[in-house]
């Protein structure tokens, strides 16, 4: 496989951390040149012949470091196949799914340039019990979406590894 793919996330608890890790070992073993780095170490798109990027869905937005990452790269993520990966519902219940998927709609509406090549809305984890401040305060107020969650991980590790094999190919990249 030609050219070296950049598998970067942003992950404020380490869940999408952990997906994209699992996504760079599956690119590497179907042949690939694979870096993974978190969104704030990567200083340049330069050397990546493609990029796949992870984010989740945090309190109904992207994650800041990825909204900040879209806004940097904007010129070399239009110049090259992009695929993006999403952890959003922390159960599976399918109301909480269709929700996620409106509200990842209407992130990416923000990003009209942005034409993935492979999209995808994987199931997040949610554990808060490692809760940091702001979240732990936030956690506490009973209007919060946080407010007495259930510790839950919804992420579908087979959907997430087939998912990963298919990318070679909807990145465009030959073998």
């Amino acid at each position: 496989m030609n050219g070296k793919i950049l598998v970067t996330f942003a992950s404020k608890y380490g869940s999408t951390r952990e997906v994209a890790e699992a996504v760079a070992e599956r690119l590497s073993t179907s042949g690939a040149e694979v870096e993974l780095l978190p969104v704030g170490k990567v200083k340049s798109l330069e050397p990546y012949r493609a990029v796949v990027l992870g984010a989740p869905l945090y309190i109904y937005h992207l994650l800041k470091d990825a909204q900040r990452f879209l806004a940097h790269h904007q010129a070399g993520l239009s110049n090259r196949p992009v695929a993006f990966f999403v952890l959003g519902p922390t159960e599976k219940d399918e109301s909480g799914w269709k929700e996620a998927r409106a509200m990842l709609d209407k992130e990416l509406g923000n990003y009209p340039w942005l034409k993935p090549a492979a999209l995808e809305l994987f199931g997040g984890k949610l554990d808060p019990s490692s809760f940091r401040f702001p979240d732990s305060l936030l956690a506490s107020f009973p209007a919060s979406p946080l407010h007495n969650a259930p510790a839950s991980d919804a992420r579908d590790w087979d959907a997430i590894r087939a998912w990963a094999e298919d990318l070679p190919a909807r990145l465009g990249l030959g073998a």
